[in-house]
């Protein structure tokens, strides 16, 4: 990169890398929602290094992985994805469509309905973590 920018140049590497790596595996990369689970997988790991680094006394450490942070939430924060309002709702809907039907909603029956082939959920761009989560709070 001419900006001379190490620690995008290094996160961009890292992703394209594990992202190559990915393609080698029986599931690679193939939507942006795969690709914002493993920019959130390298986020978690940097975090919890930089943590370590802490208790180590590592500022130099430190410093450089909470750097590669703030470039990987950069970058997390550009995949679009279903805003928290819009699941809710949907969750809401199901749960109530399932009541009407006298069918007892649990977490694993209202998150197989949702992403079901032409479910309300069905190839949304969506975290299904944070579908579950909305769910289990939606029955709670």
């Amino acid at each position: 990169m001419r900006a001379k920018d190490t620690t995008r140049l290094n996160v961009l590497r890292a992703l394209i890398s594990e992202t190559n790596n990915a393609a080698k595996t029986a599931s690679p990369i193939q939507t942006d929602i795969q690709l914002l689970s493993l920019i959130r997988k390298r986020l978690n790991a940097s975090k919890d290094a930089a943590k370590e680094f802490d208790v180590a006394e590592r500022p130099d450490l430190k410093e450089k992985e909470d750097a590669q942070v703030v470039v990987l939430e950069e970058y997390a924060s550009q995949v679009k994805t279903l805003p928290i309002a819009e699941i809710k709702e949907v969750v809401i809907n199901q749960i109530a469509a399932m009541i009407n039907d006298n069918t007892k909603p649990n977490q694993g029956t209202v998150l197989k309905a949702l992403f079901a082939a032409g479910g309300p959920l069905d190839g949304k761009p969506v975290d299904r973590k944070e579908v579950a989560t909305e769910v289990k709070n939606a029955l709670t």
